[in-house]
């Protein structure tokens, strides 16, 4: 059963398998979770939801998305697309510069979208389980970033730009194949987590006690 509160709409595992035409018309709507209903394609006129603040279409089976959804630019609590089976992202999505928490796990993903790193106000970046083999130099842009997940991808190293991102807290490579990571994590003023559980491939660097001597603590 649908619950509604106000300008928001929860039709949380309702087995839809498309979303409902009405849903479109409640442009009043902050939040709506559309997640876990067998969702194969989201319409161009999720746009039309100009108010959402958070949007929730994690567990479906989504292959692409709208552009629409770049028209959504008070998103900016929280937007789930994990667990579904995107390779890409819509260039549309650049235009959330409001956005705070962006959850793309469990995708198909090898490359972090540029859309990704024009998200200028993302707090907590989770892109664990997928198949990245890098990050992009424009990681940088992401001054206000704090958590960034990437576990069980496919990174052997991280690019030398992260060392831009001043209000980093954590770091999550768990079960990547990383066999270097760059010196300028240990000048990062509020790192504080760098997990590396399950990773075999990396001898840790001497600069590691630098880091642990700031108050990081590093899981090996």
């Amino acid at each position: 059963m649908a619950r509604r509160s106000g300008p928001h709409l929860s039709l949380w595992k309702q087995r839809l398998g498309v979303v409902p035409p009405e849903v479109w018309l409640r442009t009043d709507l902050q939040t709506l979770v559309l997640a876990d209903n067998d969702l194969t394609e989201v319409p161009e006129r999720v746009g039309d939801l100009a108010n959402l603040r958070m949007l929730d279409l994690g567990h479906n089976k989504l292959r692409e998305l709208p552009d629409g959804l770049g028209r959504l630019d008070r998103l900016s609590d929280f937007l789930y697309l994990h667990d579904n089976q995107l390779t890409t992202l819509p260039a549309g999505l650049a235009r959330l510069g409001r956005l705070r928490y962006l959850n793309i796990s469990k995708n198909a993903l090898e490359i972090l979208p540029e859309a990704v790193t024009a998200m200028r106000s993302l707090i907590e970046l989770r892109v664990t389980d997928n198949r990245l083999t890098e990050l992009p130099p424009t990681i940088s842009g992401l001054t206000r970033l704090r958590e960034l997940h990437l576990r069980n991808n496919r990174l052997t190293t991280l690019p030398q730009t992260i060392g831009s991102l001043a209000e980093l807290r954590q770091i999550d490579l768990r079960e990547n194949p990383v066999t270097h990571l760059p010196k300028c994590l240990a000048k990062l003023p509020r790192l504080d987590k760098l997990d590396l559980r399950w990773v075999t491939t990396l001898q840790p660097p001497g600069w590691f006690a630098k880091l642990e001597a700031k108050g990081c603590a590093i899981y090996l």
